[in-house]
């Protein structure tokens, strides 16, 4: 969809509503009614061949019959009638339209949206509760309350929970930008909005509440480039199974684990919360309040022991940390507690202060240089009313200069007491929450936004691990097997694959019968493990088919017997293909761990880390999705740390967490590689001496079918493909590739070394030199939504970027924006019509339009280069600049 076109949605200056009525009990009379009182300055078009007149505008029998084409037409209708009316609606040439009606059917929701495509007309809906935009007084919704003006966008799949989100603004007095119920999702979705909103200089935070999400390549690209600008919070429900199926049936899709969700938001730079509570809360904080926290650790001042006590156990239940107070800051605080000389974190001044020493320790926690966030808890007192103490915080507050403040949100405890109080700090902009543990939660949404943000723009380190991927010899051994029609791989064939990854499995025999069994464990030597391989049995240690330390020949050929009598007294249908047989490892002070690939809906393979045992599921393991970098991996090891599914041994040797890393981005890499791979258990995994050797492994192929609709992996890997060795002018080589995260380093270096006069024709005047956070997201792309190519050598044991041209899409993929600079000691060997070559054969395998550009008429060098390159070049005399344009197409 156009951003354009999306735009023009979310801005129309004239609507129709079909199906107006007159009936109070109708939706057609409570959009009529909001429409009217809303405040819309353009002309409000009732279509009903019922009456001659709505809510006292004049009515227009037919669609054919409105005197001018609606920007907006909001289909009050049931749905029986929408093929007809959306064809109507497109004959006269309205582009935009929202559906209220519910229950269609799959079919009818097929056929809608394809009479919608086909008569270019977008959708909104249908079941959904309408659209809202105060600042310009719609309100084309059947929405039982208005909305405020405000910053925040608020998006979600259930009218209900509009209802309910609409109602509790109101009470708080917050306001919004965009309030957009979409309903099923038919044609505009999340990625589309969150596209248009994350470059809404309006919208300063956007709110979603998620039942599904169809397009997660799409969704999480959108919410990353959202994300890196304004907070973006999410609820997504279906946590349970049971939740899943409900919202499966109440807007449709197929649902994925809900630890898969998490991974999503994560790696997305989202916050999540849990429920509409959280939500709550966490507008009242992260939304009200986006600046990033600069540390994390909270300080608390509280005139009552028992509510201090209450915070620090919540804080520390989430992982969350305390600052320690300085001897300074104590020493203060104890001149003016007189019943304490030992003041700690949490600072109790006891229940009967007044409000002057209440207000001393506020100034001196406020003014403390390792106070950064501040939870202040006050207890109805009898000494002064609880609004008295707001009025200090507020006036306290007011005196230190905003750049020096800490973070501060406040809980009065209490209601009628309180209430007053409460909305003095709600006023003054100071988020204010009813109970010591929903105070330390919207803290640690902050906490956990943090974090999450860091996903974005941390850079992950190099893997020097030599992997020896040798990708086409995989490929070739997992054709073999899917031409032989072998599906299911047991650990001495999927070991054949993972070799050609680096991944080390023991050494294993097959055996087809029990005699054979003896006789390959006699050439392996004793002990000898015995594990039974069959594609049908998914566990075989909780059906007897594994059996460690057999120490001789007849032992093992007895096993096997019993083994087999046993599974076909169990499972009579099994298939058995015979056994396998390895040497025992030795496990005493080994960590033992299992990693497994799923393929999940939507988002096609994910990763899976726990601990080793029966049956990994979503709950035993943490979840990542891939391409994983050594950060990502890193992230992965503290997520399973955190969810206790990993859990440090009392061993001899920790596992080594740099050579973990290393293992699961070739792990990482296999999932890239290898989409005829629907799924991998390596269990267990033995963690030893710095080495991980696998003792059992299973591999599931299935050949992959490309689907036009949808890509195989949630997020685009690095394209390997567009790597190449370029020849300078110098007849020296050099490598043109696509950006990576860890060039970091090298360009901020490349940064560094452009003289002056290049970085204002670069830059259009003199900036400073990048940061880290500017340089992230230089080098941290979505490659689905922009590419820098960038040339490199290798100097001095290291890669020296040499040029950079870069490309940025817009969300349609029509149009491209470049921008190109060289090294100012390397111009001159041909690195830029290299680089802007890369580009433009980039910009037309994306299907992209038009590639254009600025730059400044004294920039010769780069006006003729683009002239060669086919460039229309032009002048704008306005802004002092030249313009070159690039058709594609």
């Amino acid at each position: 969809m156009s951003l354009k076109r999306i735009s023009q949605f979310f801005n129309p200056s004239s609507v129709a509503v079909i199906g107006a009525s007159n009936t109070p009990t109708r939706a057609g009379f409570v959009v009529m009614r909001n429409l009217l009182q809303g405040g819309f300055k353009g002309p409000i078009m009732p279509v009903t061949p019922s009456h001659n007149a709505v809510h006292g505008v004049l009515a227009y029998p037919s669609i054919a019959d409105l005197p001018k084409i609606p920007d907006l037409a909001v289909i009050c209708t049931n749905k029986n009638t929408l093929l007809n009316i959306i064809e109507q609606l497109g004959k006269l040439g309205c582009k935009s339209a929202i559906v209220i009606a519910d229950g269609l059917s799959s079919q009818l929701k097929n056929a809608l949206k394809e009479a919608a495509r086909s008569h270019n007309v977008m959708l909104l809906g249908p079941n959904c509760l309408g659209l809202l935009i105060p600042h310009i007084g719609l309100n084309a919704s059947f929405s039982h309350t208005v909305a405020a003006s405000g910053k925040i966008a608020f998006v979600s799949q259930s009218a209900a929970v509009c209802s309910t989100i609409l109602d509790w603004a109101k009470n708080k007095e917050i306001g919004f930008s965009y309030f957009v119920s979409v309903g099923d999702c038919l044609d505009i979705d999340f990625d589309e909005l969150l596209d248009f909103l994350g470059r809404d200089a309006k919208t300063k935070a956007i709110l979603l509440y998620i039942d599904n999400i169809e397009d997660i390549r799409g969704f999480i690209s959108a919410a990353r480039a959202a994300a890196f600008s304004k907070p973006v919070i999410a609820i997504k429900t279906g946590k349970t199974g049971a939740g899943a199926l409900a919202a499966e049936i109440h807007t449709g899709g197929k649902q994925s684990s809900d630890a898969v969700y998490d991974a999503l938001f994560q790696r997305a730079g989202m916050l999540r919360v849990k429920d509409l509570r959280e939500l709550f809360a966490a507008t009242q904080t992260l939304a009200m309040h986006p600046k990033l926290l600069k540390i994390e650790q909270l300080t608390i001042l509280t005139n009552g022991g028992g509510p201090g006590v209450m915070a620090v156990d919540e804080l520390i239940l989430n992982s969350g940390k305390l600052t320690e107070l300085s001897d300074k800051t104590r020493a203060e605080l104890n001149n003016v507690i007189p019943q304490s000389d030992t003041t700690s974190n949490p600072v109790d001044i006891f229940g009967d202060s007044a409000p002057a020493r209440y207000k001393q320790a506020l100034e001196i926690l406020l003014r403390a240089k390792e106070v950064k966030n501040l939870l202040i808890i006050h207890t109805p007192s009898a000494l002064a009313p609880s609004e008295d103490y707001a009025d200090i915080i507020v006036q306290t507050l007011q005196t230190i200069p905003k750049m020096a403040r800490p973070y501060v949100i406040t809980n009065f405890m209490g209601e009628d007491a309180s209430y007053a109080a409460r909305r003095v700090c709600s006023n003054s902009a100071i988020p204010t929450y009813r109970t010591p543990e929903g105070a330390v939660g919207a803290f640690m949404h902050l906490v956990s936004y943090r974090r999450n943000q860091k996903h974005l723009t941390q850079t992950p380190e190099s893997n020097t691990v030599d992997t020896k991927i040798n990708k086409s010899a995989a490929t070739s051994l997992i054709n073999e097997f899917l031409t032989d029609e072998q599906s299911y791989l047991p650990t001495h064939q999927a070991s054949q694959v993972l070799n050609h990854y680096g991944i080390e499995c023991i050494q294993t025999e097959v055996a087809y019968t029990p005699t054979e069994a003896r006789e390959q464990a006699i050439e392996l030597g004793f002990p000898v493990a015995l594990k039974l391989i069959s594609p049908s049995i998914a566990s075989k240690s909780e059906v007897g088919g594994v059996v460690l330390n057999l120490n001789d020949a007849n032992e093992v050929e007895q096993t096997a017997f019993a083994m087999l009598i046993r599974i076909k007294n169990t499972y009579p249908d099994a298939i058995i293909e015979g056994f396998s047989l390895q040497k025992m490892a030795p496990r005493a002070g080994a960590n033992e761990l299992r990693i497994a690939i799923k393929t999940e809906p939507n988002f096609g393979p994910v990763i899976l880390l726990g601990e080793a045992g029966n049956g990994l599921e979503y709950a035993q393991a943490a979840v990542a999705l891939p391409p994983l970098n050594m950060n990502l991996a890193k992230y992965l090891i503290a997520a399973a740390h955190d969810k206790g599914v990993l859990k440090e041994r009392i061993l001899p040797e920790k596992v080594d967490k740099y050579r973990l890393c290393a293992l699961l981005t070739r792990i990482s890499q296999l999932v890239i590689d290898q989409p005829d791979i629907s799924s991998l258990e390596l269990n267990p995994i033995l963690a030893s001496n710095g080495q991980f050797l696998v003792l059992d492994a299973t591999m599931t192929l299935n050949r992959y079918q490309t689907q036009s609709n949808r890509k195989r992996l949630s997020i685009r890997p690095y394209p390997i493909e567009l790597v190449e060795v370029v020849t300078l002018k110098n007849n020296t080589k050099a490598t043109l590739r696509p950006i990576k995260p860890e060039d970091e380093k090298a360009h901020q270096e490349f940064d560094q070394s452009l003289n002056r006069e290049d970085r204002y024709k670069r830059f259009f005047g003199e900036l400073p030199q990048f940061n880290h956070d500017q340089l992230a997201k230089m080098t941290q792309i979505d490659y689905d939504r922009e590419m820098a190519f960038i040339v490199c050598q290798r100097f001095e044991g290291k890669s020296r970027t040499l040029g950079v041209a870069r490309v940025i899409m817009d969300p349609d993929n029509l149009h491209a924006e470049f921008a190109t600079v060289v090294r100012s000691d390397y111009q001159g060997l041909g690195l830029g019509r290299i680089l802007m070559t890369a580009a433009i054969n980039h910009c037309k395998q994306q299907g992209v339009e038009s590639v254009e550009g600025i730059t400044l008429p004294e920039n010769t060098g780069m006006i003729e280069l683009a002239r060669k390159l086919g460039f229309k070049i032009s002048r704008d005399f306005e802004e002092g600049s030249i313009n070159m344009v690039l058709k594609l197409k």
